[in-house]
Order: structure tokens, then C-alpha cells, then sequence
């Protein structure tokens, strides 16, 4: 066997091995980065108790982490390189042109990495074998995307229409975190809906409305998935 192809095959395979090793503490951490910028980073910065640098600062260990847990999909993988790539120039070319184009340049790239990174959650969390906590992490990690998902939506049908919700702060006093819509986009996931913002352009409403339908069917399409696989699983474990 030529040396360069038997090099190349034993670094894929300590790459494959280390891919197993680090995913499931992959998810850990992307667990733990995505509850810190959700709950933590962004509505501080959006206080101003914490600087405008910190959520995009954490945003950067969420793809890295996410890059970890989708590295065994090569196309998931490619997919967030790519929107990485997509929303960074459209950050770079808004200071200097900022325009709606820019801003959905860098959302498209947003919406991208998380719906990737769902997709190989979704597959994971929902396919068959034993309900183990590296798949609850997974679900939880789901559930959150949702609900980033649908903020990012939010922030761009209110960059397009201005009165598209009402009940938010001024622009500018956010910091650029966008805490109010982070808010709104959850207590709609959670079927919470204070009221205190409300959506009032046909658009933000049908998307408020189908954020609130998959937070209440998601907890309980789960809950029966992993009942059904827990049950699955003692059948085959009495049969051996």
C-alpha cells in the first residue's frame, strides 16, 4: 500500500474515533453554551450589563460546538461551514452598507446552521435504540432551537415591517441583542404569552401561531417517542 494512502487512512480513522468520543460531550457543551446565550449573555447585554461583543463572542463557541456534534454528517457539516461563511459577510458588509439585504444575508446563514444542526438532533433524538441522557440533552437542544429559530424570524419580519409587534423597547436600547423578541419568541414557545408583546403584522402572527402549535405538540410527540423506545428496549432486553 502507497505510504500517503495508508497515512490517510489511519488519520481517518483516529478522526472517525474521535468523532465518537466528542460528541456526545459535544452536546453537553452545546447544551450548556446555548442556555448561556439564550437566558444569560443576551438579555444581560440587552440590560447592558454585559458588552455588545459578548453574544456574538458566544455565538462562535455554539457553532464550534455545533460543528463537533454534526461532524459525522458531511453534509449537515458543510451546511453549517456554509452558513457560518453566509451570515459573516453579511455581518462585514452591513457596517460599512446596511441594508435589508445584508441583514437577511446574515439571518439566512443563522436559520441555516440551526436547521442543520436540528435535522441531526431530530434524527438522533427520535430514532431507535436506548433513551439515554445524551438523547435528552438532544431534545432539549431542540426544543431551544425552535424557539432561536423562530427569534430570528421575528428580527427579520421586524426589520422589513417596523410595526410589525408592538410592545418593544426603542431601537438602539437593546444593545443590537434583541431581547425583547428572544422574550417574545420563547413565552410564545411555551404557550406563556404575557401579552406584554404582541405581534400585529399578518406575518408575525401566523408565525407566532405555528411556534405556539410545535411548542405544545413537540413535549408531547417526545414524551411518547421515548416511552415508546423505553418500552421497546426492556421487551428486548427480558427476550435476551
Amino acid at each position: 500500500m502507497h505510504p500517503a494512502h495508508e497515512s490517510w487512512n489511519r488519520f481517518n480513522r483516529r478522526f472517525r474515533k474521535w468523532q465518537e468520543h466528542a460528541r456526545e460531550p459535544g452536546l453537553s457543551a452545546l447544551l450548556v453554551i446555548e442556555v448561556a446565550l439564550l437566558f444569560v449573555v443576551t438579555p444581560f447585554t440587552g440590560v447592558g450589563l454585559l458588552p455588545a461583543f459578548a453574544p456574538p463572542a458566544v455565538y462562535i463557541l455554539f457553532v464550534l460546538a455545533t460543528l463537533v456534534v454534526t461532524s459525522r454528517s458531511h453534509l449537515a457539516a458543510a451546511l453549517v461551514l456554509f452558513s457560518v461563511i453566509l451570515s459573516t459577510i453579511g455581518v462585514i458588509i452591513h457596517i460599512d452598507y446596511p441594508s435589508i439585504f445584508t441583514e437577511w444575508l446574515s439571518a439566512g446563514g443563522r436559520l441555516l446552521a440551526t436547521s442543520a444542526l436540528s435535522v441531526v438532533i431530530a434524527k438522533a433524538v427520535f430514532g431507535p435504540g436506548r433513551v439515554t441522557m445524551y438523547r435528552v440533552q438532544g431534545a432539549i437542544v431542540l426544543y431551544l432551537n425552535f424557539g432561536l429559530f423562530f427569534f430570528t424570524l421575528y428580527q427579520l419580519v421586524h426589520i422589513v415591517v417596523d410595526d410589525s409587534f408592538v410592545g418593544l423597547p426603542p431601537t438602539g436600547t437593546e444593545h443590537g441583542s434583541g431581547a425583547a423578541l428572544l422574550y417574545f419568541s420563547f413565552s410564545t414557545l411555551t404557550t406563556a404569552g404575557f401579552g406584554d408583546v404582541k405581534p400585529v403584522y399578518a406575518i408575525a402572527r401566523n408565525l407566532a401561531n405555528l411556534e405556539a402549535i410545535i411548542g405544545a405538540l413537540f413535549p408531547a410527540t417526545l414524551l411518547a417517542r421515548l416511552v415508546s423506545l423505553e418500552i421497546e428496549h426492556s421487551k428486548n432486553a427480558k427476550g435476551d
